[in-house]
């Protein structure tokens, strides 16, 4: 099922522009007054640090108190805050406006149910069809205004069930780390977190002016923070997205670990504690297979799904994982948030690392990855991106590729569903045949570039 409008991640575009501007906001709220918000007639609303949060949450709240539904407005939160959060707000459902690690230009809505999950492709399907009906249907005129109220009190409640994650406060003790904040969502809960627990805590980019958000910092962007770490002499670093549901983490040295990486490190932390159900890992198809190697061969469970972080939640409930994530950073530990969580996995992390009293550069990289290469291509529209793939000389191409590649290989071209982007990822055992796979893929689907 492809739809036009929601990817993996809800809703997506520059702001300002369609479907990010006012007009689509407020229709998307009277499409969910009619399809979700029929129980408690309550949302909550979030947001990220990005100069047009405000622009669209105005237009949403104007849309559900024009249909009689109240509105809870958290203001500047993460993610993951909304999602472990959200039962006890009683409300029908919960709205994250954020582009996540996208450029402040960018914004987004994503949209999550009442039990704390992200909706399916199916429902997201009906969301679209019930938007071209509204532009057919004379609004309703019955008045019944809803209100909108401000609830600041929730980011206290989520720091302190992250802090109560700790044996006691002063796990952190001793520790010095860099927390790269982004300029986003985790701005200051980040920081406050660690320092709540004994942590020396050196925070850059935490200092949003609505414009800085994931600007040259942040998970997508490490080379500030290895720096940091670096001339600060700490343990290790920190990097977060904007909406702080991505993590990365970066060693003594400067060194970027990532998800994958990351996954093995918990898997075998949460193991020797019983907290890993079942021994199973779930990662995602984008994942190197260095990691389903080292983790079959050390005894775990170990399944892949769709790329998306509703992907591996999906399977992690039906193969009853508590551990899962992606190569990007989006990490879930479903003993304790609902979602990928930075600061939750930030946390047991170092209490990991505290533990095994070595340093990060000592500890990873806990696999050796397969050559790969990944090849972003950006179109100018989402129609374009999706054409790209269908011209037989590039399928013909794709089966060609894989056969060259051979076994012990993994060739994906992948629609991002959040931006106008094919994604190549190609991988095998023998360096030099994936750079000229990567390379020849890439020239071939750049023709149709538009």
């Amino acid at each position: 099922m492809t739809n036009k409008l929601f990817g993996t991640d809800g809703v997506r575009g520059v702001a300002g522009s369609y479907p990010m501007n006012v007009d689509f906001a407020i229709k998307l709220a009277d499409v969910l007054c009619d399809l979700v918000l029929t129980d408690k007639k309550r949302v909550v609303i979030g947001k990220d640090t990005r100069i047009s949060g405000d622009m669209i949450e105005s237009a949403l709240c104007a849309g559900f108190t024009k249909n009689g539904v109240d509105v809870i407005s958290l203001g500047v939160v993460p993610t993951p805050l909304i999602t472990s959060q959200i039962k006890d707000l009683d409300v029908d459902m919960g709205i994250m406006i954020t582009a996540s690690h996208n450029p402040y230009y960018d914004n987004g809505i994503k949209l999550i149910n009442k039990e704390g999950d992200k909706f399916d492709d199916v429902f997201y399907a009906k969301v679209e069809e019930f938007l071209e009906n509204k532009n057919k249907k004379n609004e309703d005129t019955s008045i019944s205004l809803g209100k909108i109220t401000r609830d600041e009190s929730v980011i206290e409640k989520y720091i302190t069930k992250i802090r109560d994650i700790a044996p006691n406060y002063k796990s952190l003790q001793g520790l010095r780390v860099v927390l790269d904040c982004a300029n986003g969502a985790y701005f200051y809960i980040l920081p406050q977190i660690f320092k709540d627990l004994g942590a020396g805590v050196i925070a850059i980019n935490n200092n949003p002016d609505g414009y800085n958000i994931n600007k040259e910092c942040g998970s997508q962007h490490t080379s500030v923070l290895s720096q940091t770490v670096i001339e600060s002499k700490a343990h290790f670093g920190i990097a977060v997205d904007g909406d702080g549901d991505r993590i990365i983490l970066v060693d003594e040295k400067g060194n970027v670990i990532d998800g994958d990486q990351l996954l093995c490190f918990l898997a075998n932390y949460m193991k020797k504690h019983n907290m890993l159900l079942g021994n199973t890992v779930i990662s995602t198809e984008w994942s190197n297979l260095g990691l389903g190697e080292y983790l079959n061969k050390n005894d775990f469970s170990y399944y892949k799904s769709k790329v998306g972080e509703r992907y591996v939640i999906d399977l992690m409930k039906e193969k009853k994982s508590t551990l899962g994530g992606e190569v990007v950073g989006h990490i879930v530990l479903s003993l304790f948030s609902k979602s990928g969580d930075a600061a939750v996995v930030g946390l047991i992390s170092a209490l990991a690392y505290i533990e095994e009293k070595k340093k990060l550069s000592e500890i990873f990289p806990i696999f050796n990855p397969y050559p790969c290469i990944i090849k972003n291509i950006r179109f100018s529209t989402n129609e374009f991106m999706r054409q790209s793939v269908e011209y037989d000389d590039v399928k013909q191409a794709i089966d060609a590729s894989k056969k060259l590649l051979g076994d012990d290989s993994n060739l994906i071209v992948r629609k991002s569903g959040t931006e106008p982007v094919i994604k190549l990822r190609i991988e095998g055992k023998d360096a030099v045949v994936v750079k000229k796979v990567a390379e020849d893929l890439k020239t071939l689907i750049s023709k149709y570039q538009k």
